[in-house]
């Protein structure tokens, strides 16, 4: 790998980055293709593990949504239920133009539901699939996976190489970057995140985490993209962090393990597991040895957004650098294609399609650009 660059007392973030696709090596870049010209074009269903129990305090709603934010569905659901917003929860938010499904809850101790809430929501392009009491609010990332179906369109319909270009993702998996829409419309989202950190985050400048949040992804795409530039980015190196395919469980190996090493590169492989890169934070969890200089070439260019996450008391985790689809299917519908597949929580789909097709909404743009 090339050497880390050299600290600087403020940290010079170029826009738009330049982020690597994986496939382009092999197949070169892919073709303009079209998606989610319509919310049907674009379907997501929230999976979980776990079913509610049937009886409790909070009552859960299995819901269907079209054009809609998951968090306008919550307001709705607070202000027909006549409750505070705070006890409405849903583990993760969906897309809003889209059709979605996804589970939320609401609070309601010792009384039922609104007469006709079924009603009044569908009134608002809300279907309620099915409803269930649970002891417990639902909370933010306790679901599974998210399974997608998308609709696709344009030149890459009668591109010769494409289905190739998804056989490849299927059997080697996908880079599991941050997708754009994290960073917000030109980065504005990491350059605020930039001068917050610069000062000292404070809770009331960033109530919902979104900044902190930004400056996390943004420096886990460089990781990413830099070991995607030197083939490394599915291969367990010595020093790594692995992440079980599916599973939160991570384990590391030490430098000079070398048997360990190679048994951890069959796996992955075999898309067992994949390498844990840093969502940049305190702690003690840091790669060693080749994997950990990666991290320490990304802190030495950024400095400022890395010592600034520390002090905001952000803990260091780690995230799947490889995505392996579930599922995945490729059907054509005359002028269209249909991809089907499901991500593990906290991935995008974005980063599927943007090896497959070429969009201007797929990758960050410039301020002087349009989106």
């Amino acid at each position: 790998m090339s050497e880390p660059a050299p600290a600087r007392s403020e940290d010079a973030i170029d826009w738009p980055p330049d982020w690597p696709r994986v496939l382009d090596d092999a197949f070169g870049p892919p073709p303009a293709g079209d998606y989610r010209a319509a919310p049907e074009d674009f379907r997501v269903e929230e999976l979980l593990d776990f079913a509610p129990e049937g009886e409790g305090e909070h009552l859960w709603l299995f819901i269907e949504k079209r054009d809609l934010t998951t968090a306008m569905v919550a307001r709705e659901l607070a202000r027909l239920c006549e409750v505070s917003p705070r006890v409405v929860g849903y583990a993760g938010m969906k897309d809003r133009v889209a059709v979605t499904r996804q589970w939320l809850s609401v609070q309601l101790p010792g009384r039922d539901a609104p007469e006709e809430l079924t009603e009044r929501l569908s009134e608002r392009g809300i279907r309620v699939l099915e409803q269930a009491r649970h002891p417990r609010k639902l909370k933010r990332g306790v679901h599974r996976a998210n399974r997608f179906a998308l609709r696709l369109t344009g030149a890459a319909v009668s591109d010769p190489g494409f289905a190739s270009r998804w056989q490849h993702l299927c059997r080697e998996g996908v880079a599991n970057y941050f997708g754009p829409q994290r960073f917000g419309p030109h980065g504005r989202n990491l350059q605020r995140a930039r001068a917050v950190l610069a000062r000292g985050w404070r809770k009331r400048d960033d109530r919902d985490g979104m900044l902190l949040s930004a400056a996390r992804s943004f420096l886990f795409n460089e990781l990413l993209a830099a070991r995607i530039r030197d083939g490394s980015w599915a291969t367990p190196l010595p020093g790594e962090v692995v992440m079980l395919d599916g599973s939160a469980s991570q384990f590391g190996v030490a430098p000079d393990d070398s048997l360990a090493l190679a048994e951890l590169c069959e796996r992955a492989v075999r898309l067992d597991l994949h390498p844990a890169g840093a969502l940049w934070g305190s702690g003690d969890s840091r790669a060693a040895g080749e994997a950990g200089a990666y991290e320490a070439a990304v802190v030495a260019r950024y400095p400022g957004l890395c010592d600034g996450l520390e002090k905001a008391g952000v803990r260091l985790a780690r995230r799947a650098l490889r995505l392996r689809l579930g599922e995945p299917s490729l059907t054509r519908d005359d002028d269209a294609l249909w991809l089907s597949f499901s991500l593990p929580r906290g991935a995008f789909a974005t980063a599927v399609l943007r090896e497959l097709i070429a969009h201007p909404t797929l990758d960050p743009v410039s301020p002087d650009r349009s989106s």
